[in-house]
């Protein structure tokens, strides 16, 4: 069972809001802004009021508000400043906080909120390049440093997964020709990072090719009975943590001899495990891409 996490120590709250803990340290003594709890060994520790509260702060301080002018707000005008800013102003690292909140909050409707406002002045492309990737990335290194529980993580991932989702049912349907070439996108045994896959596949949809998503933890052999229905067949994989870095290259020799065992099959590697294959293992038939973004324009 994941415990959620509702008490967070001062290096935790410099993780999630990038304020460092000395200026915390300062505006709690010289301004009020906050008033920690203490261990029995006088440790401060925080609640999840106390976090929004300092993301608010600190999206309105970086808006151009003094500290001295917020310490003396009511703290429901500080968050009624901070969504009218949000509304007015969308500037993407705030946009990150109030993403952030609704992680630690396990809330919903922000989420919601945050990305209709986006979609406002943004495509769904741009919203992922710009405030899903960037949030993502904080999301992998407050996970590792256990101010955020895998249970943050989970939610946060699905939810964007589920925009994922929406767009590409949005989308036309492709028109099938009987040589075309087809993407079969899935992620190897034991891998469940799915989202950069997703995204592939949206984009390949979106610049009309056609695909079949198989999704995630795929053995090698199971890839043959694709080859039964479908000929010129590129298959597309995400490795984010499977194969592990030294067994990424058998992996490569595994799909040649089971799959990639014609003149017209190919294997495009994305992820960040994928950048660890040799380069002698790259070929015509197999690529490794560095990015998602524009790679649909090397097709």
């Amino acid at each position: 069972m994941n415990n959620i996490k509702s008490v967070f120590t001062i290096k935790d709250l410099e993780n999630l809001t990038g304020i460092k803990a000395h200026t915390i340290r300062i505006w709690e003594k010289r301004y009020a802004v906050l008033q920690p709890m203490r261990t029995q060994t006088n440790i401060r520790v925080y609640d999840g009021k106390s976090l929004q509260k300092l993301l608010n702060i600190n999206t309105l301080n970086s808006f151009g508000y003094k500290i001295s002018t917020i310490s003396k707000m009511p703290e429901e005008n500080i968050s009624a400043m901070v969504k009218d800013i949000m509304s007015s102003k969308i500037i993407n690292d705030h946009v990150i906080s109030a993403f952030k909140l609704a992680m630690m909050n396990f809330d919903k409707q922000l989420f919601m909120d945050t990305y209709k406002r986006l979609l406002e002045s943004k495509s769904f492309l741009d919203v992922f390049y710009d405030c899903f990737m960037p949030l993502l990335e904080e999301v992998g290194s407050l996970w590792q440093t256990n101010t955020i529980t895998p249970a943050h993580e989970h939610f946060i991932s699905n939810l964007i997964k589920q925009k994922i989702a929406v767009n590409i049912e949005s989308l036309p349907p492709v028109e099938r020709h009987q040589n075309d070439r087809i993407y079969v996108l899935y992620l190897p045994e034991n891998e469940s990072h799915e989202l950069g896959l997703m995204l592939i596949n949206y984009k390949l949809q979106l610049r009309g090719y056609r695909t079949v998503y198989l999704g995630e933890s795929i053995p090698v052999e199971n890839l043959s009975a694709i080859k039964e229905i479908f000929s010129n067949i590129t298959f597309v994989t995400y490795l984010t943590t499977e194969p592990a870095t030294q067994d990424i290259n058998q992996y490569i020799v595994d799909v040649k001899e089971m799959v990639l065992n014609d003149d017209t099959t190919h294997l495009y590697l994305f992820g960040r495990n994928a950048q660890e294959i040799t380069k002698t293992m790259v070929s015509n038939k197999v690529r490794a891409f560095n990015m998602i973004q524009g790679f649909t324009g090397q097709l």
